[in-house]
């Protein structure tokens, strides 16, 4: 069994894994394609272009973010956030929904969310100055996303789908589906 098949039984078995995170078996793929680790989006420019890739855990799109979604991914370092405008969610609809692994990419926004300095779209006037290199505790980090990509596995398909908030479906639910094997992946948790 190779190390990334270890990872998905894992995966499959319990829900998790103790070994490497399926992000790891794709890092060297995603460095030399520009891709940043999540515990390194704390040292970027506010501003910056970056690109950020994970499994998707969190997909919510709120009643009160007047068409926001957000995306939380998680790689072998952390989490990061991505914010989706609702122009971006339209286009790229599908990919939101159905995505277990996604590469994101647009602007990197730092936000103060204390007293002080508030960034409510990328190079805005009040922005804060982009040569500090760690934002304080309380700053809020996200990609305010332009692009987004689903990501395969090397030799394991990921080819979840999904009808409306029920995002994914796994091969079976429907009576007469053919698919081939999928990758069996944690479940993201989806909120409206």
């Amino acid at each position: 069994m190779n190390p990334v098949d270890r990872t998905l039984a894992d995966y499959q078995g319990t829900g998790m894994t103790v070994g490497p995170h399926i992000v790891r078996h794709l890092r060297d793929d995603l460095t030399h394609a520009g891709v940043v680790r999540a515990i390194d989006l704390k040292q970027a420019r506010n501003g910056s272009w970056v690109k950020i890739a994970g499994l998707v855990i969190v997909r919510q799109r709120p009643g009160t973010a007047k068409g926001m979604c957000f995306i939380t991914l998680e790689d072998e370092t952390g989490t990061a956030n991505a914010a989706v405008r609702p122009d971006v969610f339209e286009v790229y609809r599908t990919v939101i929904h159905t995505a277990t692994l996604l590469l994101v990419e647009g602007p990197l926004q730092k936000v103060r969310t204390g007293a002080g300095w508030q960034v409510s779209g990328a190079g805005t006037a009040s922005s804060p100055d982009s040569q500090h290199p760690t934002p304080d505790p309380q700053c809020v980090i996200h990609v305010l996303a332009r692009r987004l990509r689903p990501l395969e596995l090397p030799h394991h398909p990921v080819g979840l789908t999904g009808r409306g908030y029920r995002m994914r479906v796994t091969p079976g639910d429907t009576p007469g589906d053919e698919q081939p094997p999928v990758a069996d992946l944690p479940k993201s948790h989806d909120f409206r």
